[in-house]
């Protein structure tokens, strides 16, 4: 007897909602479908399904994703990093109390070393046939952020090595659920026999009809929503063997409408925007922002940092201000939206010598224009640097540079604050390579509402 297996699947939707509706309302049409064929189903979700970038997210911290998790009836999840470092401890710890659903993740513990109880390594599932499913995740290990986080995250591999074999003697089929990206996808398909399935994220991979490596099958949906995935399996349950493997993607755009998706979406961000909608400073006029150009409330931001860090100086890109500010009230969800990006403060400490360099390279930047994508920007542009307690007199290799009106010491060790973007993506390598510390829980927005409460405070 052949057995048909359906497994949907979805990554990387990180709060983009458009096409949530149409997700869910597929999963639910089709598993009415399956259960009258007397076939089996299973929905899981591969990480970084929240994304603090939407005010829903944000203002639930986590939960209302979890809550359309539950209502659109998925069996399983892993944590992608958007679950596992943009959330404060406490939250992340409680993110699945009301989960209706298992949370998969086999290298994430608590500073001590013990695993929460939300996690699980592994969970087992049984089809009618009473075929059993093995399902085993990991993901990413950022530990320079998870630990200051008081998180403790290892080797995905190492995991795998020692859970793969202990779910395989348990169960017939094996998938992991993968937020590591694709190249840890094939790496895993290579290195573990007898893995019938990877299904991934991370790094938005759109692989329309899987790919096949080492006669395991690997499938992701790409970002946003924008595809629903779907594998079949054909096991043949007598020889207790996998005869067939297929994967398709469905672009949600193309599902048909669901009756009241606009409504459903209104509400969601309406919903957001109310539990955001919490005084924090009374501006007696407006604040202007300029990608371009130095302004008043930019500058503000950058002297926040470098307060909040007690650092030397510090410096950000323009591009992290979407907008200004209007005079009367501001609210957190005004502050939500002028800044959206789960960014991180960064301290970095530098000889005076090679902060003289990475100061003469940001002067002179080239990436002004440059429209930035991912690295936890959710804004346009990367824009004009901006500076706080640096000057700069002078140009090219006569430029003298000065902090707090003293030049630099080229032998003085410096406490520079930055954003976490330029300590490990390599828009100024000297950084990249550099002693820091980041800066957790606390988004760049946070900073600039306690600064604002401050400097404006309600009356």
């Amino acid at each position: 007897m052949i057995e048909k297996i359906y497994i949907y699947h979805t990554n990387d939707v990180h709060s983009h909602f458009q096409y949530w509706p149409r997700i869910h309302e597929e999963v639910t049409r089709q598993r009415k479908l399956h259960a009258a064929r007397q076939e089996s189903m299973f929905v899981f979700d591969i990480g970084d399904h929240i994304d603090r970038v939407h005010p829903y997210t944000e203002g639930t911290l986590g939960k209302g994703n979890i809550d359309l998790l539950n209502a659109a009836g998925y069996d399983a999840v892993t944590i992608g990093n958007n679950e596992g470092i943009t959330l404060p401890h406490e939250a992340l710890d409680k993110l699945y109390e009301n989960a209706q659903f298992d949370c998969v993740v086999a290298n994430l513990f608590a500073e001590d070393g013990t695993r929460p109880n939300w996690a699980k390594p592994y969970q087992v599932f049984e089809t009618d046939n009473h075929t059993k499913i093995g399902l085993i995740g990991v993901t990413i290990n950022f530990q320079y952020f998870y630990e200051p986080l008081h998180w403790k995250v290892t080797d995905p591999f190492e995991a795998l090595q020692h859970w793969v074999p202990i779910v395989k003697e348990q169960t017939d089929i094996v998938i992991i659920l993968s937020h590591l990206g694709l190249s840890d996808d094939q790496r895993i398909a290579k290195e573990f026999p007898g893995v019938h399935l990877v299904l991934g994220g991370h790094t938005h991979h759109v692989l329309m009809n899987g790919e096949l490596v080492e006669d395991c099958l690997l499938a992701c949906t790409g970002k946003y929503g924008n595809f629903l995935g779907k594998v079949e399996l054909h096991y043949d349950v007598e020889k207790r063997k996998m005869v067939e493997k297929k994967a398709i993607l469905m672009e949600t755009m193309q599902l048909p409408n669901t009756i009241g998706e606009n409504q459903q979406l209104k509400a969601i961000a309406e919903s957001g925007k109310q539990l955001l909608n919490k005084p924090i400073a009374d501006l007696p006029y407006t604040l202007e922002t300029d990608w371009y150009q130095d302004t008043e409330l930019n500058q503000l931001l950058c002297s926040a940092l470098t307060e909040w860090c007690q650092a030397d100086c510090s410096f950000i890109n323009a591009g992290l201000l979407v907008a200004g500010l209007e005079k009367g009230i501001v609210t957190e969800y005004d502050i939500h939206q002028i800044c959206p990006h789960p960014i991180n403060p960064c301290i970095i400490r530098l000889p005076g010598a090679v902060l003289k360099e990475v100061l003469a390279q940001t002067f002179n930047d080239p990436y002004i224009s440059l429209q930035l994508k991912g690295f936890g920007f959710r804004g346009k542009v990367f824009g004009k640097m901006i500076y706080d307690q640096i000057t700069f007199n002078g140009k090219g290799a006569a430029m003298e540079i000065y902090i707090n009106g003293e030049a630099i010491d080229s032998k003085q060790l410096y406490t520079v604050a930055t954003i976490d973007i330029f300590a490990f993506a390599r828009f100024y390598p000297e950084l990249t390579r550099s002693e820091k510390q980041f800066v957790v829980p606390e988004f760049m927005r946070d900073l600039l509402k306690w600064k604002l409460s401050n400097m404006f405070p309600l009356t």
